[in-house]
């Protein structure tokens, strides 16, 4: 058999031949098929990679050894693919493992990459990212000294992790423009508990979950235990504003704690495997209670099932902002040298076949962010409870700081609201 490297003299001639065969071979029979639209192989652009690869060698100002560049090749490939696909050197694989346990050493921000820009999806609950005020939707231009415009998602997310007690500045300007701006953070270690409870007013419950762990769902189910040691539950909200996603089966499951039958959401994609369906079980642990769920535009993913399926099944009331509008599935392949791709495979629907895809959760009640203020002028009575040395009830000092965070958050206060009132129309009709 003729060598086909006998007569090329070129090392990256060799490359181009070898990227040829290696494509030919990938079809099966394509060397004695007629040609087809599907096994018809890009030659000239394969020849132009080879030129491409050829040039860097010989003029780039540095030296530049084939395995980086060839690594730089599959990252791009990746990247461009869109903004959640990449190519998981050992680091990086290592990172995401990281954040799927729920510990890492960074900032606390969950970040995504919006027509080529650097974008904040949210920043996550008591962490330094959120201490500072970030937003969903503000744009990164900055980390340190390094322009964000050129960078790589992966490469930022790099950059923004790092040793605990370590400074960085992030310049970052607002969704709706304005002067950009630098904070300057302290990484810390970044333990994220995804689920936490309170009881806000008696019989009314509050559920939040920041993030969709690997425990979420039982979290769930544990902490709704937890609201009803006070008694049973008169309504119920569930907060997933700024839950940039994670875990789909964590999703499934919180969706299963408040559905007893009916679609959670199904996916759609190329491979047999990505044709997946998840339905609500028997088993429930909350079918009946009144219950409101909050979302924003820093809700995301994994969140936006859950919206959207307990929407879609009429077992909620959604109030609050439009969603991000990430409605695909990422699926992790390893690859025998150790390390991995995650890659875009399928996009995931509600029950009522609704893709989110760059469209979102669009809420029953809209409700925007704010807080409650009176005043001075407003000429409001003195109550008893304004003055001094008043005589308080046994319950005072327990609802004062769910009051405070009542009047802080406009949209939870208003989710209370229509908690409540679903109940006086509940009783009356």
């Amino acid at each position: 058999m003729t060598n086909p490297f006998a007569a090329i003299s070129s090392p990256l001639q060799r490359l181009g031949i070898a990227l040829s065969l290696a494509l030919v071979t990938a079809v099966p029979g394509a060397a004695m098929a007629q040609s087809t639209p599907d096994n018809d192989l890009p030659v000239a652009e394969i020849q132009a990679f080879s030129e491409v690869f050829e040039r860097i060698k010989r003029a780039y100002v540095e030296d530049v050894d084939d395995a980086t560049l060839l690594k730089n090749a599959m990252r791009g490939m990746l990247s461009e693919l869109d903004p959640h696909s990449a190519y998981l050197d050992s680091d990086a694989y290592e990172n995401l493992r990281e954040t799927t346990q729920g510990e890492f050493g960074g900032i606390g921000i969950e970040v995504g990459m919006q027509d080529g820009q650097l974008v904040v999806i949210t920043p996550i609950d008591d962490t330094p990212a959120k201490r500072a005020g970030l937003q969903a939707r503000d744009t990164i231009l900055r980390i340190n000294e390094t322009p964000t415009d050129r960078m790589t998602l992966q490469d930022a997310v790099d950059m923004m992790r790092g040793e605990p007690g370590t400074d960085i500045q992030i310049t970052v300007v607002s969704a709706g423009g304005g002067t950009p701006r630098t904070v300057t953070l302290v990484r810390e270690i970044i333990r994220t508990e995804s689920v936490k409870s309170e009881i806000l007013a008696p019989g009314y419950g509050y559920l939040r979950v920041s993030q969709f762990q690997s425990r979420t769902g039982q979290q769930v189910l544990d902490a709704l235990d937890d609201l009803h040691e006070d008694g049973p539950l008169s309504g119920l909200i569930l907060d997933l504003r700024n839950n940039p996603g994670g875990v789909l089966q964590s999703a499934v499951d919180v969706a299963d704690a408040f559905l007893s039958s009916g679609l959670i959401v199904y996916t759609e994609g190329r491979l047999p495997d990505s044709q997946m369906s998840f339905s609500a079980t028997p088993r429930t642990a909350e079918p009946n209670v009144p219950l409101v769920v909050l979302i924003n535009g820093g809700s995301a993913s994994a969140a936006e099932i859950v919206a959207g399926a307990l929407q879609d099944q009429r077992r909620a009331v959604v109030m609050g902002t439009e969603s991000f509008g990430k409605g695909s599935v990422q699926q992790i392949m390893p690859l025998g040298n150790g390390e991995g791709l995650k890659l875009t495979t399928a996009l995931y629907f509600t029950p009522n076949g609704h893709s989110i895809q760059a469209q979102g959760v669009q809420p029953d009640v809209e409700v925007v962010r704010g807080r409650l203020e009176v005043a001075e002028s407003s000429g409001l009575r003195v109550r008893e409870s304004d003055l001094a040395g008043h005589l308080g009830d046994e319950e005072e000092e327990a609802s004062g700081a769910s009051s405070a965070r009542l009047a802080e958050d406009y949209q939870l206060g208003e989710a209370l609201n229509l908690l409540k009132a679903l109940n006086v129309i509940g009783a009356r009709y």
